[in-house]
């Protein structure tokens, strides 16, 4: 798959610059989100959204979240590695594990920017270049509260029209989260030159930047 060649690139010290690094992101006008998540403390939540480089990417840099860290969910620990996980047989997505102060950015927030910079709901098991189950969009609560958030952010995107096809993202139960491979952590951050992220994943940065001023922040959120 083209992530996983520029992956192998990277590791053999191969320049992977030959994509164009001013693609522009494909933004959608999610709506505002009609219910609004009431949490209080630092939570938790995990998202899906295709590759975890780009997901990682936007959430470091939203304002409020204090970790993302990319990892593997909803399979379980003996095939949790990335070699296996890109076969796609593992029952794994590629995922994200967000911790975020909900003073700062509310969940329903963070579902909104999932899917105007980040992921499209309406597509199945793919996301920009990459194919496969473990590319999925997909929404994993870890609360009462986010879980009925999520299945309302969910109607109310099917009701809004701003998309021709119909919303596929689904709710998953929450799983054992794995975390990912050292080298994937901060992937974006350590490495911008690479091809993949300057084509995919530099642009859902200044989607973001550009699209909620107000929870971007240009410093790189790390863990």
């Amino acid at each position: 798959m083209l992530k996983k060649t520029f992956a192998a690139a990277l590791a053999l010290g191969i320049a992977t610059t030959a994509l164009p690094a001013t693609a522009s992101a494909e933004v959608f006008d999610a709506p505002v989100p009609a219910r609004q998540a009431s949490e209080s403390g630092l939570q938790t939540a995990i998202f899906a959204g295709g590759c975890f480089w780009g997901v990682e990417a936007v959430f470091s840099h939203t304002r409020g979240v204090t970790s993302a860290v990319s990892g593997y969910h909803g399979g379980t620990s003996a095939n949790a590695t990335y070699d296996r996980v890109s076969g796609g047989f593992t029952r794994h997505a590629e995922a994200v594990r967000v911790t975020y102060d909900p003073s700062v950015v509310r969940y329903d927030e963070l579902l909104q920017i999932l899917f105007s910079v980040v992921a499209d709901p309406t597509l199945v098991n793919r996301q920009g270049p990459d194919r496969g189950a473990h590319y999925r969009a997909a929404i994993i609560p870890l609360t009462t509260e986010q879980r009925a958030v999520a299945r309302s952010y969910i109607n109310q995107m099917g009701r809004s029209g701003v998309w021709d096809d119909p919303i596929a993202v689904r709710v998953e139960d929450h799983q054992r989260f794995y975390e990912a491979e050292a080298y994937h952590q901060d992937f974006a951050h350590r490495n911008p030159n690479h091809g993949y992220i300057r084509r995919w994943d530099a642009p859902k940065i200044r989607a973001l930047r550009a699209n909620f001023p107000q929870l971007y922040r240009s410093r790189f959120r790390t863990g």
